[in-house]
This record gives structure tokens, C-alpha cells and sequence, in this order.
């Protein structure tokens, strides 16, 4: 049931006047319900895995609460007996129990996802190596379809599960409502990854019906399905033609395209986390801000502080802090500086990590080199980026430049933007092969055909299709500056007069049915991150 559908309209009516309707202490059954309605109509034969991963994190979690209870009253009574090393013998021992039902549930959860998303990956590159070896080995290939939503909601559960087990939350001994938590159906499909201490209470709690909250829900919904529809989905055509001929094009359209894809990709994951937030919104959720003004960003650290902001944030919290802060990276940073010297030395239990995580990153987006390929180019960055900052900022300073000012500004969007393109590069060509080819194309053969011949004109787009395309992208610039500079732009619609609200409203929707793409060929369902 894609957000842009006239079922999806229907299913959310339905479920915002059953929510209400219902007496207050059982709104969040209602919720529960049209949670699983949604999942069971939209990937009702992989239901089973989300009972698994419900299944699995509820009898861990309530396990691990058990168990914290045991041992606080068990400690109350033996600490006084305890010296400073018996409590941390006793602190040690008890870890190691906690451990021990964490590590299971998480191996369980994680492998769920890791045989259905890269089994197929692995399998296959190794039946490839045996060849090349002369092995004469062939391992069975499968490939699954993925259930829905399954690496949001694993990330989700499995980060919930983590917090129960440093208690940071108390585990939640209700099945339905932790089930409530994990399916939540506008995030279910491609997020934001919630986190149970910002989101449980809000679904739990009997939130009262909102004019304004439901007016804000919708103007949400219309700008989401706005970036998708009227911008992501037209300029889809021109960058599916050129990246699906890659050795066709010279180097000036590979730039188009990769900078069409960086406007595709934000139009998309940003217009269906809109519509997301915008639902949830109505029924009075506030779901974590997933997007910043990503292009606006002067460093790659900054872009991806503010691209997918709770995917960045949960692999911050429950992979980099427990890599850097290890006795293992402690170490190393010690040896580092002996062999390194104290500048670098102190740095790697930051770099290594960070290269690790973006590394992963680019793993979690898809079995394919490719994503592998695009998740060390980040990493490389990230890297790089920390170890050279304070040499950069010296020769700045050295060359006597400005860097309060908006030229020097400008420039690190600009070149941010370059370097974020390069990735998409990556990530959307056929194969790594294919985006080295493009990328070199970029130097080797740049032709201005594509502006001054009428080459735009050939990749599938009129006239008219680029003029709403330019115009759309302008619309977007300008609330994005707006955004930036502390503007709240639907805040500030809501105090002009009535007249010119409704005239702002109806050109929104009459934008999407004249404007939106449609048609035989368009497949409404098709939001990039829903593959993720």
C-alpha cells in the first residue's frame, strides 16, 4: 500500500476516524490494530518475520528487566559486604548474564535479515571464487523477497532491545503495546528508526483529536507527496535513461544525472518520510526528524548529520560509542602514538570506527559491491575529513582566508555537494564498474551537446516536464533557505489570512493532479529506501 495511492488516503481515513471514535483508555488498540491491518495487506506473507522479531525482542527484554530487578534488590543487600573490586567482580559477573540473553536475541534478529538480504551476495561471489580456483563446489543459490520495512524495524527493535539491556528503559511487559512499537505503520515502511523513550509514550497515551495538528498532518502529506510526485518522480526519467545506458553518455551527462539522482533520492526518502510524519502527526505522533537540509551541508560529517539523521544516530550509539570507548581502541590509540606520533595516534579510536560504520552503512544499503564500494567512499571521506581538518584550518588561517563569510560558505556546499554526488554515482550506476566508467567520462569526454544541442530534450522530458522540474526545484530551494534560517513555514502559512492560506492549499493539490507523474509506466509504489 504505497503512501502516494488513493488506498493508502482511504486505509489512513479510516484508521484517524476509528482512532477517535474509539473510547480514550483503548486508542492504542485501535492503533495496534490498524498497524497489522496495514502490514497484512501490504506484505501479508512476511508477517511472520515481524512476529518473530516481536517475539523475540519481547521475551528478551521482559527476561532482561527480570533480571535487572533480581540483581538491584540482591546488590542492596550484599554491597556492604563488598569491597571496591567485589562490586566490580559483581558489576562484571552480571554483565556477562545479561550477555548472554542479549547476544542470542540479536545474532537471532540480525540473521533473519543478514540470510534474507545478502545470502543470495555472498553465495554467489563465493560459487564465483571457487570457479576462478577450480573448486569444483557449487553452493545452492536462493534469493528471498524482502518483507517489508524489515531493516527499519529490526534496527528499531534490536535498538530498543540494546537500551532494555544498558537500562536506559524499562522494558515494556505489555506484548500489544511493544508490538504497537516495532509496527507503527507510518515509519514501518522506510522510517524514521524511532527510539522507544521518544515514541512509546506517544502511542500509549489517549492523544485527543487536533484541527490544527490535523491541518499541519496534512499540509506535511501534500508537500511529501509534492517532492515525490512533481520532482523526484519526473526527473527519475532523465536519470533512469542515462544511468541505464552509462557508456552511451559522455561526461557532461553524467553530471546532470548525478546531480538529477541527488535531487531524485532527497525528493523521494525526504517527500516519504514527509508523508510519514504527516500521518503520524494527525493521529498526534511526532516522529523523529529524519532530514536537515542534507544539500546545504559544508563538510560530508555535516551531510550526514543531516541525512538520514536516525540511521547516522542509531549506528552512532550502538556501534562507533561502544567501538571507540573499548579497551581495544583505548589501547590502540596508545600504540598509535608511539609509532604514529601523539597527532594521529590520538585520532584512531575515532578513525577506525568511523570507517567502520560508514563501511557498514554502506553494507546495510544492499548486496551488491557496489554499496560495499559506496560505503568505504564514505568512510575514506569521513576519515580523511577528521585528519586533515586542523591542518586545513592552519593553512586557511596561513593564506588569510575568510571563514565567516558567505563566499567560503558557498564554496563548501559546493564542493560538498560535488563529493555527495560522486557517491550517488556509486550507488546508482550498474556496478562499480560501470560508475568508474561514468566518473572517468566526466574528465575524459566532457561534451556540452547536452545544453546546447538540445540534449536534455533526448532523455525523456519535454519542455514542460523541465519547466516543472526547474520551477518545482526552485519551490523546494526556497523552503529549504527558509527552513535554514529558523523559518517555520507552516507555522508561518497558519498566520496569514484565510483567503490566501485556502489559495496556497488548493494550488498544493492541484499541483499534484496536474503536475504529479502518472500514467500506464509509473509504479506509485516505487520509493527508493522501501528496497532498503
Amino acid at each position: 500500500m504505497a503512501f502516494t495511492s488513493f488506498r493508502f488516503v482511504i486505509f489512513l481515513a479510516f484508521a484517524v476516524a476509528a482512532y477517535f471514535l474509539t473510547p480514550k483508555r483503548c486508542r492504542w488498540v485501535t492503533l495496534f490494530v490498524a498497524n497489522y491491518v496495514f502490514y497484512l495487506i501490504s506484505g501479508g506473507k512476511f508477517f511472520v518475520y515481524l512476529l518473530a522479531t516481536t517475539v523475540t525482542t519481547y521475551v528478551a527484554t521482559v527476561r532482561l528487566g527480570n533480571m535487572a530487578a533480581k540483581n538491584k534488590e540482591a546488590f542492596t543487600k550484599a554491597k556492604e559486604t563488598l569491597d571496591k573490586e567485589g562490586k566490580k567482580a559483581w558489576k562484571a559477573d552480571f554483565t556477562r548474564k545479561k550477555r548472554r540473553v542479549l547476544i542470542p536475541a540479536l545474532l537471532f534478529n540480525f540473521g533473519i535479515l543478514a540470510v534474507l538480504k545478502y545470502s543470495a551476495f555472498v553465495t554467489g561471489n563465493l560459487n564465483l571464487l571457487f570457479a576462478k580456483l577450480g573448486i569444483g563446489t557449487e553452493l545452492p543459490l536462493f534469493r528471498f523477497l524482502l518483507p517489508l520495512g524489515i531493516s527499519f524495524y529490526t534496527f528499531q527493535s534490536m535498538g530498543y532491545l540494546i537500551d532494555v539491556y544498558r537500562e536506559k528503559v524499562e522494558p515494556e511487559r505489555n506484548f500489544a503495546k511493544l508490538a504497537l512499537f516495532i509496527s507503527f505503520f507510518p515509519q514501518i515502511v522506510q522510517g524514521p528508526i524511532g527510539r522507544f523513550n521518544a515514541l512509546a509514550e506517544q502511542l500509549y497515551r489517549p492523544n485527543e483529536f487536533s484541527y490544527e495538528r490535523m491541518k499541519f498532518g496534512i499540509q506535511l502529506m501534500l508537500w511529501g507527496a509534492f517532492k515525490k510526485m512533481v520532482i523526484a518522480d519526473r526527473v527519475a526519467v532523465m536519470v533512469d535513461t542515462i544511468f541505464g545506458f552509462p557508456e552511451t553518455f559522455g561526461g557532461c551527462y553524467v553530471a546532470v544525472a548525478a546531480l538529477g539522482y541527488c535531487i531524485q533520492i532527497y525528493g523521494d526518502f525526504s517527500g516519504g518520510i514527509d508523508i510519514a510524519a504527516g500521518a503520524a502527526q494527525i493521529f498526534g505522533i511526532t516522529l523523529e526528524k529524519n532530514f536537515e537540509r542534507p544539500y546545504l551541508a559544508t563538510s560530508i560529517p555535516d551531510f550526514w548529520r543531516r541525512w538520514h539523521i536516525t540511521l547516522g544516530a542509531w549506528f552512532r550509539d550502538y556501534v562507533f560509542y561502544p567501538l571507540s570507548l573499548s579497551k581495544f581502541f583505548m589501547k590502540l590509540g596508545k600504540k598509535g602514538r608511539k609509532f604514529l606520533g601523539n597527532y594521529v595516534g590520538k585520532l584512531l579510536p575515532v578513525l577506525i570506527p568511523q570507517f567502520i560504520v560508514f563501511f557498514l552503512i554502506g553494507i546495510w544499503h544492499g548486496a551488491e559491491w557496489k554499496y560495499i564500494a559506496f560505503g568505504v567512499y564514505n568512510g575514506s571521506l569521513i576519515v580523511l575529513g577528521i585528519l586533515f581538518e586542523q591542518p586545513l584550518q592552519n593553512l586557511a588561517k596561513k593564506l588569510s582566508i575568510r571563514m565567516d563569510c558567505f563566499s567560503w560558505r558557498l564554496f563548501q556546499v559546493l564542493r560538498t555537494l560535488v563529493l555527495v554526488a560522486l557517491g550517488k554515482i556509486i550507488t546508482r550506476a550498474p556496478g562499480v564498474g560501470a560508475s568508474a566508467y561514468m566518473m572517468r567520462s566526466m574528465v575524459e569526454n566532457w561534451d556540452t551537446d547536452i545544453f546546447f544541442q538540445g540534449g536534455l530534450l533526448t532523455l525523456g522530458l519535454d519542455h514542460k516536464d523541465l519547466w516543472i522540474f526547474f520551477l518545482s526545484c526552485c519551490v523546494l530551494l526556497t523552503v529549504s533557505l527558509m527552513q535554514e534560517k529558523g523559518i517555520a513555514v507552516r507555522e508561518a502559512l497558519a498566520k496569514q489570512n484565510l483567503y490566501f492560506r485556502w489559495v496556497i492549499y488548493i494550488c498544493a493539490v492541484f499541483s499534484l493532479i496536474l503536475f504529479g507523474m502518472y500514467g500506464l509506466q509509473y509504479d506509485a509504489s516505487d520509493f527508493i529506501y522501501r528496497g532498503f
